[in-house]
């Protein structure tokens, strides 16, 4: 049920609530039937795999070598460590060789070990979703090994470097990037219906990694089937990588809020302030928006933080979906974001900020059964109009979010030239010009 007030407001018990214990059934109806369907067709083909499967011990050694391998890459990344917000890492340079050299059984075991590794010894995260991961990998990696076998037969011809087996392994890792590209997409979508597809399938820099870790899995996988002991070459370059890797990833992260993967307050005022330095140079309109969740402080109360925490990433979502890419937009602390327009009027500001209003009034977060709906206010500055410089600005852009919050709640106030010093009328909505 969506409330009609800002919030929908039911009695909360505390943590013995069913889904605080099992955080996967607040999500999205077809989201847990997605999840749990995938995951219920990895668990059926690997029992099918194992039953149709002869084990040998020269095929456990590999995939004992392989796995023990990314175990290792695993503990470099432990010790650097990995926030919230750093999710890349070259583990398909082990995965790949599994699925190509192993019958698919392997590949469908081989992500378990390695995510359990994840949770226990990097980052502790929702076990549903270290669930589905593997799950999502395995199948990929299953459907590569099928198709390597029906293509060349005898995994053993890798090792001889022909072009036809290389060829035929180029083109099973692809299926096993896009698959699993495709199986998380899907997810990623399922939560947040409102994101883009293109969010959450590929952007120029995921592309870029995902052909890295092509390449290396190819290139490991010839080396193992060549020789076993190779794998000892092969390992230290992976792992320099991936620690290159997660260094760039770390630099991002230090940009970004880590709750909603937007820029941070002070990431934020540095790229503003560059824009705004351009847009005076140029004499082109820019414009200034702050946008405060309202009654944010109920939802909290009601549902918990963790529940928070969900409206917060589901406006955000929204927020930068309803953008253009080169609109700055960061979180400022607490329910409060930040919009720079750059080529916004008044005009334009005033469209783009009630058709962030309108759909984050849409917007639905699932927790026990229930539905809660946010609503937003905004305050709008625009530049040469309320002010020259980005503290002025904000300034004139939080005195509009004030007003905007006086007069209701959920709705945008423009002012006029120069704030006025009181209140304006009851029922306006913008100062008169």
């Amino acid at each position: 049920m969506v409330a009609p007030s800002h919030t929908s407001i039911k009695p909360r018990d505390g943590v013995t609530t069913l889904a605080g214990r099992w955080p996967l059934l607040g999500q999205r109806r077809p989201l847990v039937v997605y999840l749990c369907g995938v995951v219920a067709l990895a668990l059926a083909v690997t029992v099918f795999s194992a039953m149709a499967s002869v084990f040998r011990w020269s095929d456990t050694l590999t995939f004992a070598a392989l796995v023990a391998c990314g175990a290792v890459c695993i503990e470099a990344t432990r010790r650097l460590g990995m926030p919230a917000g750093v999710a890349r890492d070259l583990l398909s340079a082990w995965w790949l060789p599994v699925a190509l050299l192993l019958p698919p059984v392997y590949a469908l075991l081989a992500p378990i070990p390695l995510q359990i590794l994840l949770q226990k010894r990097v980052r502790e995260t929702l076990v549903y979703r270290r669930v589905f991961s593997s799950a999502a990998i395995g199948l990929s990696g299953c459907a590569a090994s099928v198709l390597f076998r029906l293509g060349v037969g005898d995994p053993s011809g890798l090792s001889t470097g022909g072009g036809w087996p290389i060829t035929v392994a180029i083109g099973c890792a692809v299926l096993f990037t896009v698959l699993n590209t495709a199986l998380v997409a899907v997810a990623a979508h399922m939560a947040n219906p409102d994101s883009r597809w293109r969010e959450v399938l590929w952007d120029r820099e995921s592309l870029t990694l995902d052909v890295v870790e092509l390449c290396l899995g190819v290139i490991v996988a010839i080396a193992c089937g060549v020789n076993l002991l190779l794998l000892v070459l092969a390992l230290p370059p992976v792992v320099l990588l991936q620690r290159s890797l997660l260094h760039a990833q770390l630099q991002a992260a230090a940009r970004t809020d880590a709750k909603t993967g937007l820029l941070n307050a002070a990431a934020w005022q540095r790229e503003a302030d560059t824009e705004i330095v351009r847009a005076r140079r140029t004499g082109d309109p820019l414009a200034l928006l702050i946008v405060d969740i309202d009654h944010f402080k109920r939802v909290n109360d009601t549902y918990g933080h963790l529940t928070g925490d969900q409206v917060l990433v589901g406006v955000a979502t929204t927020l930068r979906s309803q953008l253009r890419e080169y609109d700055i937009v960061g979180r400022f602390g607490g329910e409060e974001f930040v919009v720079l327009l750059p080529g916004a009027d008044m005009t334009e500001a005033r469209r783009v900020a009630e058709r962030l209003r309108s759909r984050i009034g849409r917007m639905a977060v699932p927790v026990d059964g229930d539905m809660i709906s946010v609503t937003i206010s905004a305050g709008i500055a625009v530049m040469s109009v309320h002010g020259n410089d980005l503290i002025e600005l904000l300034a004139v852009a939080d005195l509009a979010l004030y007003h905007a919050k006086e007069l209701g709640r959920d709705r945008v106030y423009l002012p006029a030239a120069s704030m006025p010093p009181s209140t304006p009328p009851p029922g306006s909505e913008a100062a008169p010009s």
